[in-house]
């Protein structure tokens, strides 16, 4: 099995966005898609489908960002 970031891709209400994406990001999507379908035995997703959870999964592990994020008064007293 394949350890990928994205588990399974849950059903949520859409908000509907227009993105363009080279063609070799868009095969890459599709190769991804027919992993996770692979490995969580579902069928394959519409790769578009994961642009959402792998933003979402991007910014939940992007430590910049969180600290960015953060009140200036959750850092703690200045040096």
């Amino acid at each position: 099995m394949t350890k990928l970031k994205l588990g399974p891709v849950p059903d949520d209400k859409p908000v509907k966005v227009t993105v363009e994406l080279r063609a070799s990001l868009h095969r890459d999507l599709v190769a991804y898609a027919e992993i996770l379908a692979r490995d969580s035995g579902q069928t394959a997703a519409d790769p578009v489908r994961l642009i959402v959870p792998m933003l979402a999964r991007f910014m939940a592990t992007d430590r910049g960002f969180a600290r960015a994020r953060r009140p200036k008064s959750a850092l703690g007293p200045p040096d």
